[in-house]
């Protein structure tokens, strides 16, 4: 078979509509010249060729079949169905938007294969959405050269402090709002608790400022003590709890069966197929046989006779 014929077409790949096509998996493998290696050659060149595509390509079997001239529609719909069978693929039905109610169509492919389990848990919406990059260790530091006759150059000085909690930090600053409150740092220290519990009830930096400065007398000869009396008499009361607002919801997503696009629970579509599609029909329950057919009609006609 030629090698342009595997390829496909080098011609830019068609793009879905917004919102539909291909999704790539998280949590994939990096990319490896034996990734399909496990596939029958048809399965491997369409499974490649789906690889290299961007997210929102259309990769329905129309499409795969013009752009891939060695397979026609059919033979491509088959290899879908043996890919999602192998664990490369699943198409699904998911529902975008702000109030989530537009559904959309797509095709979510991994070059890593995965179990009925684990698309189970993706469309849950227990798997990340965000593929996670492999760690890449950093490349060690090699301590500068420093030549005997030089002197090593000086350490930079030490700026880093303790960090100081926001309600430290507003005490601090009552001394630029009024030269009569300012505090030393033992202090703020020492008041911190009583001006945390303040910007705990919604308290802003600007009112807690506002409220301690304000009427004081023209002469305050303990700011630290005169803070901490505003600080308990004049504690606003507790904000009215409102019930916060529900997390976003994960993504409702609804897996189809590859071949005929049925809807239905991971648990009805091991491998993304249906009974149908799988040809699985040993479990279908038997029908009536044609003599069962007969007799059941000779008792309905009967029983219409008998009430007349």
């Amino acid at each position: 078979m030629a090698t342009a014929n595997l390829i496909g077409d080098p011609r830019p790949p068609a793009m879905a509509s917004p919102g539909y096509g291909k999704r790539s998996a998280p949590d994939q493998a990096p990319r490896r010249r034996d990734d399909f290696a496990h596939l029958p050659e048809r399965e491997a060149c369409i499974a490649s060729h789906i690889d290299r595509l961007p997210d929102g390509a259309a990769i329905d079997t129309k499409t795969l079949a013009a752009t891939l001239p060695a397979y026609g529609q059919q033979a491509v719909r088959s290899g879908l169905n043996a890919l999602s069978h192998a664990g490369h693929l699943r198409r699904v039905r998911e529902q975008v938007g702000e109030g989530r109610t537009q559904w959309v169509f797509r095709t979510y492919f991994s070059r890593t294969p995965r179990g009925d389990a684990w698309w189970a848990c993706f469309l849950a919406g227990d798997v990340p959405d965000d593929a996670i990059d492999s760690p890449v260790a950093a490349a060690p530091r090699l301590p500068a050269e420093v030549h005997p006759d030089e002197e090593p150059p000086p350490r930079p000085a030490r700026t880093a402090r303790a960090a100081r909690s926001d309600a430290y930090e507003t005490l601090a600053a009552l001394g630029r709002t009024d030269v009569r409150l300012t505090l030393s740092a033992a202090e703020c220290a020492a008041l911190e608790s009583l001006a945390a519990e303040w910007l705990a009830r919604g308290v802003t930096p600007s009112d807690f400022a506002r409220i301690l400065t304000a009427g004081l007398p023209d002469v305050v000869h303990s700011p630290g003590a005169l803070t901490r009396k505003r600080l308990i008499d004049k504690l606003p009361p507790e904000p009215v709890r409102t019930p916060q607002a529900a997390a976003p919801a994960a993504p409702r997503r609804l897996m189809e069966c590859t071949g005929c696009r049925t809807p239905g629970r991971p648990e009805a579509l091991p491998g993304g197929l249906c009974r149908p599609c799988r040809g699985d029909l040993s479990d279908e329950p038997p029908g009536p046989t044609e003599a069962e057919i007969h007799s059941r009609v000779e008792r309905l006609r009967a029983a219409v006779r008998a009430v007349r």
